[in-house]
């Protein structure tokens, strides 16, 4: 259990003071730009320490019970948006309007090339994002699956890369996943495959990473609206760039109820000995340059309480020895301290890091184990296994 004694905590000689604007709501999802102010954030000068929380009277207050939990995730929330920018209102949401511009049949499923409206600017232009979608070709009338986001990494043909037409043969995870019978769906990441031209400088965002979540949180929308789909039963999985935007979006969007990153993350100060610039780019996180200086001690969140916030829900992460982007020394610290949120849920079991001896890969005996991981958390048994366990 997370224990600390509660004591007044002062910075600079000024007791930091805030306002909650948040009670402790069932869902992140209600966690919007309407409601959300992340100027309210209050200080946290160690985002790895996780047995805290800070009430309305800038007193630390001690992690005894999953209630005092919601209160430290609601602020792990708004650090993320005072990085990323606002989580946009998802109260009046634009019809989906998908339009399908291909149809081809693969092993157990058939893929559709679509695109779908995500939102609508202020000058009632739609923005379309571009996405394959699998379906089982097995699955009875009136029957429902389990379904997943599965999210690429950095290449230049976006969703295409986890469809296996790169030379990346370990990142075929949807089209893996949806051999297995799951319901998936692949989106491009903005600057990527048929979202090539897009240009981060004239969107709302302040970040692409949030621009990104918006995306992935539309995309959980349609797997929802989907006949086919179990809604109680939708997972994310990604690579890279997928790992930690699978985190990102895991963290605001709970109806996403398990977590595979491979290859995507590791605390701040563990990402190339602290030097972040490499987090700063528009697709990413510009103000950790513009606002946060690259000093990991004042960036407002960490990956500690990212993956903390996903308890209770089942989170797995691949993190290879010999990844030259995302230091596993560092994961295996984080893994430590979120452990304890875990298990202050009862839910220990459903934190698994794996630390194979390789790079920065997606090798066939750990793919293999984060695909049975997410058979065990949505409760699926697959008909067949399409990949061998060989390193």
């Amino acid at each position: 259990m997370i224990v600390r004694s509660a004591h007044r905590v002062v910075w600079h000689g000024r007791l930091v003071l805030f306002v909650v604007v948040l009670a402790i709501v069932p869902s992140a999802l209600e966690c919007s730009a309407d409601r959300v102010d992340p100027t309210a954030l209050p200080a946290y000068p160690n985002h790895r320490d996780l047995s805290f929380y800070i009430n309305q009277s800038g007193e630390r207050q001690s992690v005894r019970t999953t209630t005092d939990w919601r209160m430290r995730r609601q602020h792990i929330l708004l650090g993320m948006q005072a990085a990323m920018g606002k989580l946009p209102s998802r109260n009046k949401l634009p019809a989906l309007a998908i339009a399908v511009t291909q149809r081809m049949r693969g092993d157990g499923y058939e893929r559709q090339a679509l695109s779908f409206v995500t939102e609508v600017d202020k000058t009632g232009k739609p923005h379309r994002l571009t996405a394959y979608l699998y379906l089982p070709t097995d699955l009875k009338r009136g029957a429902k699956r389990p379904a997943i986001l599965a999210l690429h990494p950095t290449h230049r043909i976006g969703k295409g890369v986890v469809d296996g037409q790169s030379e990346r043969p370990n990142r075929a995870y949807a089209k893996e996943l949806a051999q297995r019978g799951y319901v998936v769906i692949a989106p491009d990441y903005p600057s990527f495959g048929e979202q090539a031209g897009y240009n981060f400088t004239n969107d709302a965002y302040v970040s692409g990473t949030m621009k990104g979540i918006v995306n992935h949180m539309r995309c959980v929308d349609l797997l929802v609206d989907r006949r086919e789909v179990d809604t109680g039963r939708i997972g994310v999985i990604g690579h890279s760039l997928g790992g930690h935007n699978a985190m990102f979006v895991g963290a605001f969007d709970e109806r996403l109820k398990v977590v595979v990153s491979s290859c995507g993350w590791t605390p701040f100060h563990d990402y190339y000995g602290g030097k972040i610039k490499g987090w700063t780019s528009d697709r990413y996180m510009p103000r950790l340059r513009n606002i946060y200086k690259l000093d990991p001690d004042r960036v407002p969140f960490d990956f500690y309480e990212v993956v903390a916030a996903l308890a209770p829900r089942a989170f797995f992460s691949n993190s290879p020895k010999r990844d030259g982007n995302f230091d596993y020394r560092g994961v295996k610290k984080a893994e430590a301290e979120a452990a304890k949120v875990f298990a202050l849920h009862k839910q220990r079991e459903r934190l698994q890091v794996r630390y194979p001896d390789a790079g920065h890969d997606f090798p066939p005996a750990v793919r293999l184990e984060a695909y049975r991981f997410i058979d065990r958390a949505l409760d699926f048994k697959p008909k067949r296994e399409v990949i061998k366990a060989k390193n």
